[in-house]
């Protein structure tokens, strides 16, 4: 462990991006945007009102309703690799900013926090315009005695409004934007008020350095949620994008109904590392420590271990021998795996997690509390929790924090039935010295992603990614999540 200091100073971009210009809200207002680490304030961000929103939709619209940006798949290539660059040319910087704003240790930094996202979101999405198949013929038909040719033409859908979170900012923006953008739809993103930098200097490298169209991406930071609803419910919007908890999605669900738009939600989960009796324990229970990436604030990480019963004190001793060497505290230390939670909101929640799961009878064996060190910022030691039952409140609900819960099983159908007693189907992981037996076990869990042998070996742009369940409707990235961008023409030609 380590302790907390104060990272470099960043400077973050303040303004928003509404038709192509870099602007301060109408109304002059900005919101805070403070270090988790250091619970202190780094900056401030332009804070968009309803006339702001309104004015994005606007350029949105009329960027997809008057340039030729949804047909021109030449010029969408051509702006999207001046992105790709940008935003390679800046990653350092970009790098700064996540680790300042979203409290991520800089070892996540080369993963998921940025890295990856930054590797192929973009150079994915850019190969598909030419590889995916736009239009394709059917056989003739004759109707009524007339002859004709069928096609089946694929169409950008219109105006997506991208709602993004807070946890993996950077990463879920870019996955976001990519397949929306390749597919020739216009966006108005609305970043998370906790993290709004990585998505403004996004803005200002859209109008500054490539030739997107005017209102093709407009970036629009409020912490004003009756102003982001305005997304939702505006006809002028065809789709919604969201990612984040599953009390959001579905009131997203609930006030888009009204105007029938598409909604893509990628929300929570609660995901189970099945490790079975003839795994070697000493080389993958310490891969449960991947709970705590990022403090535990990750959907798809898997938080419940389900171990055999027979062997389940052995398995407790190497998991809280492994969650004991965990590095955290200063985000900027090479060496931390597990930083600050996002705010003091998120800060009192997750304790009080683990109090409801003492409460229960869960017993604490590694961490459970703030480490005594870390006077600032809003740190958790990361925690293991023994004895739970899956009926307990803390293996049902998504903690969001660095909290493992174990749980015994009988036997392998035993360990199915307990990973798919959860509201969610996100993710999991299954281990075994068969893979045969591994296989059979993962067919059966209800869940959109999951590993064999491997704890998130699944990830990348070319992998369609979403949930069963409470977990979402849709998939973000592969084949799958390009095509969920698009609408269905079908032609008829005599």
């Amino acid at each position: 462990m380590t302790t907390s200091t104060t990272p470099a100073a960043v400077q973050g971009e303040a303004r928003m991006l509404i038709g192509g210009r870099l602007v301060e809200s109408s109304s002059g207002k900005k919101f805070e945007n403070i270090n988790p680490a250091t619970g202190k304030v780094i900056g401030q961000t332009y804070d968009a009102g309803a006339e702001d929103m309104d004015a994005a939709i606007t350029a949105a619209r009329r960027a997809f309703d008057t340039t030729d940006w949804s047909t021109n798949r030449t010029l969408r290539k051509r702006c999207l690799q001046q992105l790709q660059d940008a935003l390679v040319d800046e990653q350092e910087a970009l790098r700064a900013e996540l680790i300042a704003e979203v409290g991520a240790p800089v070892a996540t930094t080369y993963i998921a926090q940025l890295a990856w996202a930054l590797d192929d979101a973009l150079p994915h999405a850019i190969a598909l315009i030419d590889e995916f198949p736009w239009q394709r013929d059917l056989p003739d038909a004759e109707v009524m005695g007339a002859k004709a040719r069928r096609q089946v033409w694929k169409e950008a859908i219109g105006v997506i409004g991208a709602i993004t979170p807070w946890n993996f900012p950077f990463e879920v923006i870019l996955n976001k934007l990519a397949p929306a953008l390749a597919t020739g739809n216009t966006v108005v993103l609305k970043p998370a008020p906790d993290t709004p930098w990585n998505a403004t200097r996004l803005g200002r490298i859209i109008a500054e350095r490539t030739d997107i169209p005017d209102g093709v991406v407009n970036v629009v930071p409020t912490s004003d949620n009756a102003v982001a609803e305005r997304l939702v419910t505006d006809p002028r919007v065809d789709m919604i994008s969201f990612t984040g908890s599953t009390g959001v999605g579905k009131r997203i669900v609930e006030k888009s109904a009204a105007t029938l738009k598409r909604t893509f939600l990628e929300l929570g989960g609660k995901s189970a590392m099945i490790v079975l009796d003839d795994a070697d324990f000493a080389a993958t229970i310490p891969q449960s420590i991947s709970a705590c990436i990022h403090a535990g604030q990750g959907c798809a990480l898997t938080s419940r271990l389900l171990v055999p019963r027979a062997r389940y004190e052995e398995a407790v001793q190497i998991a809280a021998a492994a969650y004991a060497q965990i590095g955290y505290g200063d985000p900027t230390d090479p060496a931390v795996l597990s930083g600050p939670l996002i705010n003091a909101r998120q800060h009192e929640r997750v304790l009080s997690y683990i109090e409801s799961g003492k409460a229960e009878g869960a017993r604490v064996v590694a961490g459970g509390g703030v480490p005594e060190h870390l006077t600032e910022g809003y740190f958790v030691q990361p925690t293991v929790l023994a004895d739970v039952d899956n009926s307990m409140t803390v293996a049902q609900e998504e903690i969001f924090g660095p909290v493992l819960v174990i749980i015994a099983f009988d036997d392998d159908d035993d360990a199915i039935r307990i990973a798919n007693d959860s509201p969610y189907g996100l993710s999991g992981a299954v281990f075994s010295a068969s893979p045969e037996r591994a296989e059979r076990v993962a067919r059966a869990v209800r869940t959109g992603t999951i590993g064999i042998n491997g704890v998130g070996n699944w990830y990348g742009a070319d992998a369609p990614f979403g949930g069963y369940k409470n977990s979402g409707l849709g998939r973000q990235n592969g084949i799958e999540g390009f095509e969920q961008h698009l609408q269905t023409k079908t032609v008829g030609i005599s």
